[in-house]
């Protein structure tokens, strides 16, 4: 009796336990009678608050369900569990606050160290790094045999709880530390905006320093309710984070499918040009052959006709090399990226008989095949929209290394461009500049066209290897 009237009243903050220091046959937490006094939950705003939290959370646990469900990934059933044992530690707090009850406590203590596990095991999947099965056991096991001493064994709050908190804030810290990789990867790679990584990581390293304040605030009712609320903007963070990243990897995923069919229709040219080179092309020089050796036994009425119909094979032997040049050029095969690119301004300039000033550099970095296509199919498409719209009678094209990238420039002194965003040409219908702005931005590169003095300025970097 006197030690349940010692509880009651410490519970309802008239009377610190430590006045009345019980014996551990009491079953009451001995760490207890060292702490100030803890008052249930029987404010309507605190209850409400926690009745919200848990609201939140249950919305994010059938959130990552569905996209579990969806896209059946490791990643979202982690989160899925994650925040379902969230939600049964709100109830346990909220129970024991209520009931008093131990049991509810711990069990409280050892859902909420779960909930860390799961949420660092699902960071560690997406990363495609997933946890050990011995990491994954000392996880699980430390919080339930850790809170078991800390609540029923030790005699002081402090290093009771200690260890649980900076297990928490470890396990929050690291997941945060695991988004923030994954960001800076993200944006290395050019593989997506890492948004969706960026307010995880933020929201995580955040929480995780907020777990840091428990035994000297929280457990005190100082946070009491502003502490419930705290954490449902962490939770909001973490909802939008979700879903960020889920957009980031489908963006991912498209740019990743674009950067194939644009391969996979660099093979199909490769092989159309070697097609056309090693079979149309042989078999019409083979006919040239036989024709200039049936000539000399010709009248001279049937040799007019003969030689006429040799110039007829050698416009088409020239219009089958200027076919396959264009699907895909020898020179870049054979000699490499400058030889092709003066190979390509030459041609340019005796077609369209417009002055060409070049200058390339004079060592340049070996760069990937995809890197000297992708520059290769740029000055292609700027010479190409310089014929077509500029009305220029002078280009100037400089291929230059700068600061960690190669940087290709085609300027001419044309009539420029009527705007200078590349995505507004594109919905106009020049398909040739989204080729080039998908093959420069899978490599990490830049494309700018923007209007200069007189004409127009078409600059694209590569970031060198």
């Amino acid at each position: 009796d006197l030690a349940d009237r010692a509880r009651s009243l410490a519970l309802l903050g008239t009377v610190p336990l430590f006045h009345w220091p019980p014996t551990r046959a009491t079953a009451y937490p001995p760490y207890i009678w060292d702490m100030d006094p803890i008052a249930p939950v029987t404010s309507t705003p605190e209850l409400a608050a926690g009745v919200l939290e848990g609201t939140v959370a249950l919305l994010l646990a059938l959130l990552c369900g569905w996209l579990a469900l969806r896209y059946h990934r490791t990643v979202f059933r982690w989160w899925t569990t994650a925040w379902g044992l969230y939600v049964v530690r709100i109830l346990c707090i909220l129970a024991f606050l209520n009931t008093t009850q131990w049991r509810w406590l711990y069990l409280h203590q050892v859902v909420t160290g779960w909930t860390a596990v799961a949420l660092l095991g699902g960071a560690l999947s997406w990363i495609g790094r997933p946890p050990t099965r011995t990491m994954l056991v000392g996880l699980i096991l430390f919080p339930p045999l850790w809170s078991w001493i800390a609540i029923y064994e030790l005699d002081d709050f402090f290093w009771a709880s200690l260890p649980a908190v900076l297990f928490l804030s470890a396990a929050t810290f690291w997941t945060g530390m695991l988004f923030f990789t994954h960001r800076r990867r993200a944006l290395r790679s050019g593989t997506g905006a890492g948004a969706g990584a960026s307010v995880l990581a933020t929201t995580f390293l955040l929480w995780g320093l907020h777990h840091l304040d428990y035994p000297l605030l929280r457990a005190r009712g100082a946070w009491i309710p502003w502490g419930y609320y705290l954490d449902i903007l962490f939770l909001l963070g973490v909802g939008a984070g979700i879903l960020l990243l889920v957009v980031d990897e489908q963006r991912g995923g498209l740019e990743r499918l674009s950067q194939r069919m644009l391969t996979q229709h660099e093979e199909e040219r490769r092989r159309l040009s070697r097609e056309l080179h090693d079979e149309t092309a042989q078999v019409l020089s083979a006919v040239k052959m036989q024709l200039g050796v049936l000539v000399e036994s010709l009248t001279d009425a049937e040799r007019t006709r003969a030689l006429r119909a040799l110039e007829l094979l050698d416009d088409g032997i020239r219009g089958i090399r200027h076919v396959t040049d264009a699907l895909r050029p020898s020179l870049l095969d054979d000699l490499g990226l400058v030889p092709a690119l003066r190979s390509l301004t030459e041609a340019f300039r005796l077609r369209s008989e417009v002055v060409v000033d070049v200058t390339f550099a004079a060592l340049l970095p070996k760069l990937s095949e995809e890197a000297e296509l992708a520059l290769f199919r740029a000055l292609q498409e700027g010479l190409s929209n310089i014929a077509q719209h500029a009305t220029a009678d002078h280009v100037r094209v400089e291929l230059r290394t700068r600061g960690g990238v190669v940087e290709l420039t085609v300027e001419d002194n044309g009539r420029g461009v009527a705007t200078e965003d590349l995505s507004r040409l594109e919905r106009e219908g020049h398909m040739g500049l989204a080729g080039m702005r998908e093959r420069i931005h899978a490599l990490g590169g830049s494309v700018e066209l923007r209007n200069a003095s007189r004409g127009a300025v078409l600059r694209v970097t590569v970031p060198l290897p």
